[in-house]
């Protein structure tokens, strides 16, 4: 794209009452930005969902002169511009109605990956919330996935260091432009997160700070990826807001169950009851449901049972890996252990991520 388009693009962006989804329209029907502010008003306020309203303030002098100082600041600090019709674009966030038509991102990173989560919750995360992410990505890490958040206090935080360690890219999405981090405590991250990936937002850098951007950033973080995972979360709270926009794109959302008596547990509770996500108890979860490479899952089983299974697990493992799935009776009659005590060490096998359970007592290794 070259600086001339770039800068309609800019002045089409920041008119307030047009919205992506409005200069997409506008787009489609005039060919480019440029082409929108030539054309008659009357003639686009007969584009289906458009309207004489929304067209009030497309003045090209008024939003040219702010596109300009915006485009100064974007050359002046290297950063690289997505367009939507763009080969750079996110794929996945083209198939996003409301998704931006310009993001502003810094850093290097792959967003043509074919793998990519969203890893979502609480602010005030639990050292189990903790504990569960960081395993979560930990044993994700052979497949390779870029790991979305939003850069946030909490579980956003925990996701992007967890990626980083295990040597992933992840991508910090902004509720801001890219001249300022919030929150300012975790500046210190910055250098090591672009790195790791970068950062992505549709927000100027002239854009006012708003409690109410954060919950429209929430479509890009549920957009960008083939899967949101809440790991915590109250009754309400963003990252439920981020599941439903994830839901309403088609995407599978994973929630992490936890105790009816734990406050953050209330919101992924509600989601798994109300069928809006699927209940997260493994790591490979993700994998299966995803339809992630069987062979790297394999691997991921095998660093997992080194060090996890014990004598009694690892002979019914061995049985199952060479026999598909199987009843109960006949894994006791194989394995030569009473039925009683192999229910015992599937349901801790089961625990482990190991097993899983099919209808009329059959098992599985996952």
């Amino acid at each position: 794209m070259t600086d001339d388009e770039l800068l309609y693009v800019l002045a089409l962006q920041h008119v307030s009452n047009i919205g992506d989804v409005g200069a997409k329209k506008l787009i489609a029907h005039c060919g480019s930005a440029q082409a929108v502010f030539k054309e008659k008003k009357h003639v686009l306020a007969k584009i289906d969902g458009i309207g004489a309203v929304r067209l009030n303030g497309l003045s090209l002098d008024t939003h040219l002169k702010v596109a300009e100082k915006e485009l100064e600041y974007i050359k002046e600090n290297n950063i690289c511009c997505l367009y939507f019709e763009s080969n750079e674009y996110p794929e996945k966030l083209k198939h996003c109605i409301d998704g931006p038509i310009l993001m502003f991102q810094s850093g290097e990173v792959n967003l043509q990956a074919q793998r990519i989560i969203s890893i979502v919750g609480t602010r005030k995360i639990t050292t189990s919330g903790i504990a569960f992410c960081e395993k979560l990505i930990e044993e994700l890490t052979p497949f390779n996935p870029l790991i979305v958040s939003g850069f946030a206090y909490g579980t956003d935080i925990t996701a992007h260091k967890a990626a980083m360690k295990n040597g992933l890219q992840t991508i910090g999405c902004l509720a801001h432009g890219l001249n300022q981090i919030y929150p300012k405590v975790h500046k210190k991250y910055v250098a090591e997160v672009e790195k790791h990936g970068g950062f992505l937002t549709d927000f100027w850098s002239t854009s006012a700070f708003d409690r109410n951007n954060f919950l429209k950033r929430n479509r890009i973080i549920a957009g960008l990826s083939s899967a949101t995972i809440v790991i915590e979360s109250a009754e309400r709270g963003g990252s439920l807001v981020t599941a439903d926009i994830a839901n309403s794109y088609n995407r599978d959302v994973f929630a992490v169950p936890g105790r009816t008596t734990d406050s953050l547990s209330k919101g992924c509770n509600d989601l798994i009851k109300q069928q809006k996500a699927q209940l997260l108890s493994t790591p490979l979860d993700v994998a299966y449901m995803l339809n992630w490479d069987v062979e790297q899952e394999q691997k991921v089983i095998q660093k997992q049972l080194f060090v996890e299974l014990d004598d009694q697990e690892t002979l019914i493992f061995n049985f199952l890996k060479t026999s598909d799935k199987q009843l109960l009776d006949t894994i006791a009659i194989s394995c030569g252990l009473p039925i009683f005590k192999v229910a015992g060490v599937l349901l801790n096998m089961e625990l482990k991520g190991v097993v899983r359970p099919l209808p009329g007592k059959l098992f599985e290794l996952i």
